[in-house]
């Protein structure tokens, strides 16, 4: 008998002794009637066909592989309760929303926390698995004004901010270890198709609540502490709280910006200004002396105030470019309210992951150190100046990516993006990786020629490239 079929028996044999032991209690009627829903039948065959392939693909290769993907497991699990009181309770407010899914965001915080420290052995796994928790997240949507993406177009989303991991992992294991390769290949089918096709076959306007249900239960508020010299840090952030949807345009604006916004207010510019004394003067003051003893030149020497590369950045200026400069370490960089006819500059950034979700004009990476960049779409052109071991992913086109004074850079692209015109210029280990023919097809490795030959013939150069084989 097929496996497939075996395992939606035994699904539903789990179903029916769940609504014959829940047959005595009202609430266990609801519960066991809410689990032979076909939107919660179509949920249990998504686990045990997709999450039940990369849990075994994960127990061939164990450690942290086996125990992130158990998490993965757990937060499916969780989904499932959530879906299914849903049908039993009615629709909360915007403030009772973050207190019901919480059980949901403790999971993810869970996995989040596996990728914290210092550098693990299997950090692209457990940040593909990590990320991709975050499609999960369609079932917080409420409507058009809750800042999300529609449910479909969320798990889409959310799983191309985790196939740039998951791509890591198919391109190192790809000649080593089949397994790992597998368990990369299971965690994509899990969210596409897998849980984009159950979202927009059950759910591809939100989760529908109940209208006669009961009430979801608030957090109820808490009677404030004694004042005690050192209070404790706060809580980690909600995933799924009303100021994680905020647009980015709608924050406060730092930088230059704030300082634009100040000028144009009409307000005088030298108010908040104080008036300078004779004996706030430099030359007036007594303790204030030319000469600088060797003591105090050595301690500033030690000791600078200020790190020569600036203060990190992420900021829209002007309304037309974004500043990106001076990361360093951060991977969870995102860029989501962005639009055409913008520009995005990253400087000097080192060891981070920026993710542009959205339509730009072009996009510079100039002076950057284990750069990552995840973008959609380009009008014009993207360009790596004087990096080193940069990475970009193009998930939709771009018409040209430009490479100068580059040493080492990795261009995976789409099947969109596979007659993109590319320019490289004093530069070296650049490959290209693009997909392969069929779905499960490997990814295609190309490493663009870095040394030519130039002969003169009939009057003029000609120029070829020069290939070496082991043979």
């Amino acid at each position: 008998m097929d496996e497939k079929l075996i395992q939606r028996l035994e699904s539903a044999v789990i179903r029916l002794e769940a609504l014959s032991v829940g047959g005595g209690a009202s609430v266990g009627d609801g519960v066991a009637a809410a689990a032979l829903d076909p939107s919660i039948i179509a949920f249990d065959d998504l686990r045990s066909q997709f999450v039940g392939r990369v849990l075994g693909a994960a127990e061939k290769i164990g450690g942290q592989v086996l125990d992130v993907t158990k998490i993965v497991e757990e937060a499916f699990e969780v989904q499932r309760e959530l879906l299914i009181k849903i049908k039993e309770t009615q629709k909360p407010s915007m403030s009772g929303l973050p207190e019901f899914l919480k059980p949901l965001n403790d999971v993810i915080l869970k996995a989040t926390k596996m990728t914290e420290g210092w550098r693990l052995d299997f950090f692209n796994h457990l940040k593909a698995a990590v990320d991709s928790l975050i499609a999960l997240a369609w079932i917080a949507y409420t409507g058009k004004d809750c800042g999300m993406s529609m449910p479909i177009a969320h798990v889409e989303e959310s799983w191309q901010m985790a196939e740039f991991y998951n791509n890591k992992v198919l391109v190192e294991f790809r000649n080593k270890d089949p397994n790992h390769v597998e368990w990369a290949k299971a965690l994509k089918e899990l969210y596409l198709p897998g849980l984009w096709d159950y979202v927009k076959s059950h759910y591809p306007l939100g989760p529908v609540w109940s209208a006669t249900g009961k009430v979801a239960v608030s957090a109820p508020s808490k009677a404030p502490l004694p004042s005690r010299p050192m209070p404790p840090p706060p809580p980690p952030a909600s995933l799924f709280s009303s100021e994680s949807f905020q647009a980015s345009s709608s924050r406060p604006k730092k930088g230059m910006a704030a300082v634009f916004d100040e000028i144009n207010s009409g307000k005088p510019v030298t108010t908040g200004l104080r008036k300078v004394t004779d004996d706030m003067k430099t030359k007036n003051r007594a303790d204030r002396t030319g000469v600088i003893s060797a003591g105090e030149k050595e301690g500033r020497v030690s000791s600078p105030s200020f790190s020569k590369a600036g203060p990190p950045k992420l900021e829209l200026q002007m309304g037309r470019k974004w500043m990106v400069e001076n990361q360093i370490g951060r991977k969870n960089l995102v860029i989501d309210d962005c639009d055409a006819k913008q520009s995005v500059y990253i400087f000097g950034c080192k060891d981070s992951v920026l993710q542009i979700q959205g339509k730009v004009n072009n996009i510079t990476i100039d002076k950057c150190t284990k750069m990552g960049v995840v973008f959609t779409d380009v009008v014009a052109a993207c360009e790596v100046v004087n990096c080193n071991g940069v990475e970009m992913q193009c998930q939709g086109s771009a018409p040209t990516i430009s490479v100068d004074n580059t040493t080492g850079c990795q261009l995976y692209l789409s099947k969109d993006s596979s007659e993109t015109s590319i320019t490289t210029a004093k530069s070296s280990e650049i490959n290209v990786l693009v997909p392969g023919a069929g779905p499960d097809s490997d990814w295609g490795e190309h490493a663009l020629p870095q040394q030519f030959s130039h002969v003169y013939k009939n009057g003029q150069f000609v120029t070829t490239s020069v290939s070496h084989s082991g043979g």
